[in-house]
């Protein structure tokens, strides 16, 4: 059990049967009370909901269990994915995933993380290389700081990307916020 002051950015708990991760903590002293303002990422699935507890409210706390895969392929709505130990493939809906789909590579490495043997979802890289398949043109002296245009990467989502940027080439995205960090060597 954990109570509501010792939760964390990161931390899972369970909360109303549902598993729920901490994206925001604020610590909040009133005159006789301690609160805590919570923003709650749902794992299974992917909304976040901000609530607000007394200090001395308890919690189970929930481990996640995380294991290496791969990502294979999909075919309709499952996405195919391998063990890196024992090469067992299992699958996960589209639900579990949420936005992870955006920036699925096959033969990417990445963790599934599971809770009481079941799959929950997957661990991102922080960042991720994909390819540019459609953007509008670029012209001489269009620099960084320019502006920005929309781009269409190999896994179909569309972000803002440089001026500079043309289809063909390869760039870096942060699969936390979606947002363009460099043009990948």
């Amino acid at each position: 059990m954990i109570n509501a002051g010792e939760l964390r950015k990161g931390i899972t708990i369970e909360l109303d049967g549902k598993l729920y991760q901490v994206i925001d903590y604020q610590h909040i002293k009133m005159k006789r009370t301690a609160l805590a303002r919570v923003k709650l990422r749902d794992i299974m699935d992917g909304h976040t909901i901000e609530q607000t507890f007394q200090n001395t409210e308890k919690f189970v706390r929930a481990r996640l269990d995380y294991r290496n895969m791969r990502y294979l392929y999909n075919d309709g709505g499952l996405y195919y994915f391998m063990d890196e130990e024992n090469f067992e493939q299992t699958s996960l809906d589209e639900s579990q995933l949420g936005d992870a789909i955006n920036y699925l590579k096959e033969d990417m490495s990445l963790q599934i993380a599971s809770y009481k043997d079941k799959l929950v979802g997957v661990e991102l890289p922080i960042t991720v290389e994909l390819k540019v398949t459609e953007t509008g043109p670029s012209f001489k002296g269009d620099t960084a700081s320019a502006g920005t245009k929309p781009a269409t990467l190999e896994t179909g989502v569309t972000i803002q990307v440089p001026m500079f940027i043309n289809e063909g080439d390869t760039i870096k995205v942060d699969t936390r916020s979606g947002s363009y960090l460099e043009r990948a060597g």
